[in-house]
């Protein structure tokens, strides 16, 4: 499957207890909803099945079908969990998957060439786009979010930033 065709649902974060129990971090809009999309796959194209799922603080503990001791769910710490692209609704009205961000030319409203998406990171206040900037001057976080995205359709994302976003200050 090429990278294109499978998106980034959850990541196993760590192992819980001694049956084999992990910790599961879901991506998706409504967090349970990964549930809906097992069996996930990993990026070696591994699959796993989802068997029980129950809420705690930062996801979910999770049974996964296969992993039966505290052994087998630590080898799987930091392991990514894919769905097929096929498989997940078409995003709505003003809505896009965050996978498909990445490689995205970026426009200013007056329609100059800010840059590309290169990553989109999330620190707990919302999404930032990780624009590589056209000019060579490195790379800038812009939050994904009204009123700094004017529109993300087709293959851009036009942006309106405030005055001196781009600017490079010096830290004393």
């Amino acid at each position: 499957m090429a990278p294109r065709d499978r998106v980034l649902v959850g990541v196993i974060t760590a192992a819980h207890g001694i049956r084999g129990e992990v910790k599961l971090r879901s991506f998706t809009a409504e967090p349970r909803a990964i549930a809906a999309y097992s069996p996930l796959t990993t990026a070696a194209g591994a699959s796993f099945e989802i068997l029980h799922m129950r809420p705690q603080k930062d996801g979910f503990i999770a049974t996964l079908k296969g992993v039966s001791d505290r052994n087998a769910a630590e080898a799987l710490k930091a392991t990514e969990l894919f769905v097929p692209r096929a498989r997940l609704p078409k995003p709505g009205a003003d809505e896009v998957y965050v996978h498909d961000l990445i490689g995205r030319s970026v426009e200013g409203a007056d329609a100059s060439r800010l840059g590309e998406i290169v990553d989109v990171v999330n620190y707990g206040a919302g999404d930032l786009i990780d624009v590589r900037r056209a000019d060579g001057a490195g790379t800038v976080l812009i939050p994904f979010a009204r009123p700094f995205v004017v529109a993300a359709d087709g293959d851009k994302v036009v942006v309106d930033l405030p005055e001196g976003w781009l600017d490079l200050k010096e830290t004393e």
